[in-house]
């Protein structure tokens, strides 16, 4: 419980934080369980929330992916949860913002330099190359 106490967590980050601390690998499923039943993990709604916060970091739909694996949210889980934020065009919005302030930022220097400054950015931040490609023609 202090573990949840602490931050929301998806269910394999805390299976295991409960390994690493030495609990039998039955307890820690049967208190998985346990706290799915009562509502206390929902690897969904902690899915949202984190695909939320990459959006608000301007990360594409690769970058939130690979957050999503990285906090321990199943695989085929933050698949769902990062296409449907793409159908609603979370990340083209992001994408969208992440080129309006690297053209503030860039703003004099050559057009190339520009582009390749963004297209970097876009890239580690794991976005589209097509939504890339668009961003750049429109604002660079």
């Amino acid at each position: 419980m202090r573990l949840l106490d602490a931050a929301p967590r998806s269910s394999g980050t805390l299976r295991e934080k409960l390994s690493d601390r030495g609990y039998n690998a039955e307890v820690v499923e049967d208190v998985i369980a346990r706290l799915r039943q009562v509502q206390l993990i929902d690897d969904e709604a902690y899915a949202r929330a984190a695909v939320r916060y990459c959006a608000g970091r301007l990360m594409g739909g690769r970058g939130a992916l690979t957050e999503l694996s990285r906090r321990g949210v199943e695989r085929n889980l933050a698949q769902m949860v990062v296409a449907q934020a793409e159908s609603e065009g979370v990340f083209e919005d992001a994408a969208w913002e992440l080129g309006r302030r690297y053209a503030a930022k860039t703003e004099g220097m050559e057009p190339d330099r520009r582009r390749r400054r963004f297209w970097s950015a876009g890239g580690r931040k794991g976005h589209n190359p097509d939504t890339l490609r668009r961003v750049a023609q429109e604002l660079l």
